[in-house]
């Protein structure tokens, strides 16, 4: 076949060539970590040496490898291929699928979302060779059953002696008390093949994503260690370090009360929670979070999910028109009443019960790995008030339980708050 020379990251040199089970890449935003596994892996499907092996994709949220995994896999075989990639290669992007002319390898797109996508996980198949490679991409969205639910998968006889089992965990290091850190970097597993990067080491990031990676080591510190240079976040002074992530009922039925949080946003992203209250435990059962999308576009995109019209909504007081629009879109939307101290009372509340939060919920997740309590310049000891940046799905949260927090009290009556 006609490949051309490409350009690659000398930092991922060994990682491309490691036959361990487990291939954990670990780095920060702009390492080039998915950009290189995207080649990697359709230079080997491309490659008669490897033929029989497959590639399985996997995401929390199957939708969301449209613009990930699937655009990272489209843009290497054109990279890869040129102009003539169709010579070579069958692409669909409804259903998701690839598939190599010249090998007959095929790429699969799943999720782990709820109990009936895992369950297809179980029976999947390729339809010819089998099923070598996984990479599963923002892995720190899994939780380890779903590990293992794909790791159970790759077995059996491989027919051509080049062939191997491997899974490719990529992620961002959101939490050093994360169950990908404890299984595969806190004990030694020759299986295991580990690997970190950072933007510092990729040869083709543009000065542009490099100054804004400066400003971000200025205002968001803690975000820049993660996200910038690829290391562990830490656990000291998270303010709520101690919260459960296991998949939960979604029934509103099996909760004494259910809430809707929402808020709002579009630089930042819209975010809406649905927050169930049993036996004084919070639990975090579903969650809508996008950016870049206006009032009714949001609307519109709740009515398709099915986000429940017969729940308070709790918003933000700040934004009345939002509201007055939500309520006429048929939603119970109600603003929350910020008095002084209410933030500071909310946080309160939240480590006074059980937080238990369902794995589909990946941004709150991830923001509560990352929210802390301010550092004081001078003396660097933590202060009383929170970090406010990357806090979205955090405010949805804080809304959603005001009404539980407050005995019921939390209705605010006030017109001007709901722009009539």
């Amino acid at each position: 076949m006609a490949k051309r020379l490409l350009l690659m990251n000398e930092g991922f040199r060994i990682s491309n060539q490691t036959k361990a089970r487990y291939r954990v890449e670990c780095g920060s935003a702009g390492s080039g970590k998915s950009v290189n596994v995207a080649r990697d892996y359709i230079a080997k499907l491309s490659d008669a040496r490897y033929k029989g092996a497959n590639l399985l994709c996997v995401r929390k949220t199957e939708s969301s490898h449209l613009d990930s995994t699937y655009a990272e896999l489209c843009r290497a075989i054109r990279d890869i291929f040129g102009e003539a990639w169709g010579k070579y290669w069958e692409i669909s992007r409804s259903p998701m699928k690839m598939h190599c002319k010249h090998t007959g390898a095929s790429v699969l797109f799943r999720g782990t979302r709820d109990e009936e996508q895992r369950e297809k996980l179980k029976s999947i198949q390729a339809v010819s060779g089998k099923i070598t490679w996984v990479w599963i991409e923002e892995a720190t969205e899994l939780d380890g059953a779903d590990l293992d639910i794909i790791d159970d998968r790759l077995r059996g006889k491989l027919e051509n002696d080049e062939l191997y089992y491997q899974i490719t965990l990529t992620f961002n290091p959101v939490s050093a008390s994360h169950w990908i850190k404890k299984r595969f970097f806190d004990r030694d597993d020759e299986s295991v093949f580990t690997h970190r990067s950072s933007y510092l080491q990729n040869a083709f990031i543009d000065k542009e994503y490099h100054l804004r990676m400066m400003r971000r080591r200025e205002l968001d510190p803690e975000g820049y260690r993660v996200y910038g240079l690829g290391e562990w976040g830490e656990s000291e002074g998270l303010i709520l370090p101690h919260y459960q992530v296991k998949r939960l009922e979604k029934s509103h039925e099996h909760y004494d009360r259910v809430f809707l949080g929402q808020d709002f946003g579009y630089n930042h992203a819209s975010c809406i929670l649905t927050v169930g209250i049993r036996d004084g435990d919070v639990y975090v059962l579903d969650e809508l979070y996008r950016r870049y999308l206006d009032t009714s576009e949001l609307i519109a995109i709740a009515n398709e999910i099915g986000i429940p019209k017969n729940v308070t909504m709790w918003c933000d007081s700040a934004e009345p028109d939002r509201i007055k629009a939500w309520r006429r879109g048929g939603y119970r939307a109600m603003p929350v009443s910020k008095e002084k101290g209410s933030v500071h009372a909310q946080i309160d509340y939240l480590k006074a019960h059980r937080l238990i939060i369902d794995p589909s919920c990946e941004n709150l997740i991830r923001e509560l790995s990352l929210w802390k309590w301010q550092r004081d310049a001078i003396s660097g000891e933590l202060t009383d008030d929170p970090v406010c940046v990357n806090d979205d799905a955090i405010a949805s949260l804080r809304y959603a339980i005001e009404a539980q927090r407050k005995g019921g009290t939390a209705v605010c009556l006030d017109k001007r708050l709901l722009g009539l």
